[in-house]
């Protein structure tokens, strides 16, 4: 018996002393987490990815703020483009990234438009993705070769409808704003006209300028070089007033057709602790707040429009449902 209790003793000193060590190695493995998690934010370089091609209106907003910002969180910011697939191959990037606020996604108004359009997106919008502020908001332009054989909004339209299938149109991609636009207008006019998607929006104007597209609807910051240099002619803006530097180009309003008004954004993966998402929309408010920033913004036709997270969140929302109606109308959905 003694012999017994003996053996049970031992056990149970056993368990304890098994107790105690799992006790300490999870002390420790947690105050490691805590150490981890608590790390002051930025650690490292903070990557910007742009969803489109350099020289897209994405990847100039993104680099108007980036010294700014890499001033201001102590950690260089560097911009990546990640240009495909309508600007979804970025965003699938940015959405597979660790949410520890070091990978950050620059997109526009095509983040609302691609989960109407593309089936088996390798995301979702809402799910997978927080709001960390909208950054500038501006007028879309629709612009055409020099050489065109239409000078106005009007005459692009009755040449569209005495020649059926006959004109063609560029975008920045399936899915893309500059897509979504073009089909609005089309649509609105009562013509037929042929897609001709492009990896980026530099990709479709260079193609309207060589005279081998028609025409494109496209962010005034991005055609704004080519315009002034001539190359591209200004058809109309897509502004409820006329531009105080271009007084002489109608509004699309005028020709009978809608606003059209393109935005460019900051998110987050969604995962990414509260903390870090509300110190990031500080920071960059104050860059937009700048006064060299906004002036280069403002010569970019762009307006700086800071949102705090939970704003620019509830308008994602509001855009998506907004597109989806459109998209439904003019029946874009891929297959």
């Amino acid at each position: 018996m003694n012999h017994i209790h003996c053996h049970i003793g031992v056990l149970a000193r056993e368990r304890l002393l098994r107790g105690a060590a799992g006790l300490v190695t999870a002390l420790v493995l947690g105050s490691s987490a805590a150490a981890v998690f608590a790390q002051p934010f930025p650690s490292k370089p903070i990557r910007l990815i742009v969803s489109f091609s350099a020289g897209s209106t994405n990847d100039i907003v993104a680099r108007s703020i980036s010294d700014k910002l890499s001033a201001a969180l102590g950690q260089p910011v560097l911009v990546e483009n990640r240009a495909g697939a309508g600007g979804t191959l970025g965003a699938g990037l940015v959405a597979s990234a660790s949410p520890d606020g070091h990978t950050l996604l620059v997109s526009s108004s095509n983040h609302t438009i691609s989960p109407a359009m593309m089936s088996n997106l390798p995301f979702d919008t809402l799910r997978d993705f927080s709001g960390v502020t909208m950054l500038v908001v501006m007028p879309v332009v629709l612009v055409a070769s020099a050489q065109a054989r239409f000078g106005s909004v009007g005459e692009l339209i009755a040449f569209g409808r005495s020649n059926p299938g006959k004109l063609n149109y560029a975008s920045a991609g399936n899915g893309s704003s500059t897509h979504l636009n073009a089909e609005k207008f089309r649509v609105q006019a009562a013509f037929e006209a042929v897609h001709i998607p492009f990896k980026g929006t530099s990709d479709g104007m260079a193609e309207i300028v060589g005279g081998r597209v028609d025409y494109m609807f496209a962010p005034l910051a991005a055609t704004m070089p080519f315009i002034q240099s001539g190359k591209l002619k200004a058809l109309a803006v897509g502004s409820p007033t006329r531009l105080p530097q271009w007084p002489i180009v109608p509004t699309t309003a005028e020709a009978g057709v809608a606003d059209y008004v393109f935005w460019v954004g900051l998110l987050a993966p969604s995962k990414t602790p509260r903390a870090i998402v509300e110190r990031l929309n500080a920071e960059v408010a104050k860059v937009l707040e700048s006064a060299d920033v906004k002036a280069r913004f403002e010569t970019l036709g762009a307006r700086a429009s800071a949102m705090k997270p939970e704003e620019f969140d509830g308008f994602i929302r509001e855009e998506l449902a907004a597109n989806q109606r459109v998209v439904n109308a003019a029946q874009l959905k891929e297959k």
